[in-house]
């Protein structure tokens, strides 16, 4: 079976979408390819996300990650918001999912853990969607 293509898409791809793809890399490269994106973007990746995936995860995502556009990713079959709380952008195309997830930047350590573990679980439990064939 061919891998999916996944993108995660927040407005200025810095932050949990950021976190999802390197958590998408980390727990289901087998099933799905894992991109981020979003409308906007910043010179870098949002530092206390940086921080706490190395020392949870021992993921350097600005080793391999970058803030980017949707329009700089490949097309990608099924396409996920991480919660629009600070708006949608618009991709050209219906979300498959949207995460619901509020933007943690600017707040403690603690609700970026809670974010980053809500994340891990969403990614899990979509690889093993797709494993049993959902998204075709």
């Amino acid at each position: 079976m061919e891998k999916k293509r996944v993108a995660f898409i927040c407005v200025h791809n810095s932050c949990r979408s950021q976190i999802a793809e390197a958590l998408g890399k980390h727990f289901a490269s087998d099933v799905f390819e894992s991109y981020s994106a979003g409308s906007e973007t910043k010179p870098q990746i949002n530092q206390d996300a940086v921080r706490l995936m190395k020392e949870l995860y021992g993921i350097d995502m600005e080793q391999s990650q970058y803030s980017k556009t949707f329009d700089s990713i490949p097309e990608p079959d099924i396409a996920i918001s991480m919660g629009c709380d600070v708006g949608c952008p618009y991709i050209g195309r219906a979300f498959d999912d949207n995460w619901g997830l509020n933007d943690p930047t600017g707040c403690p350590d603690e609700a970026f853990r809670e974010i980053i573990s809500q994340i891990e679980g969403h990614i899990i439990r979509l690889k093993i969607r797709i494993e049993g064939g959902a998204y075709g």
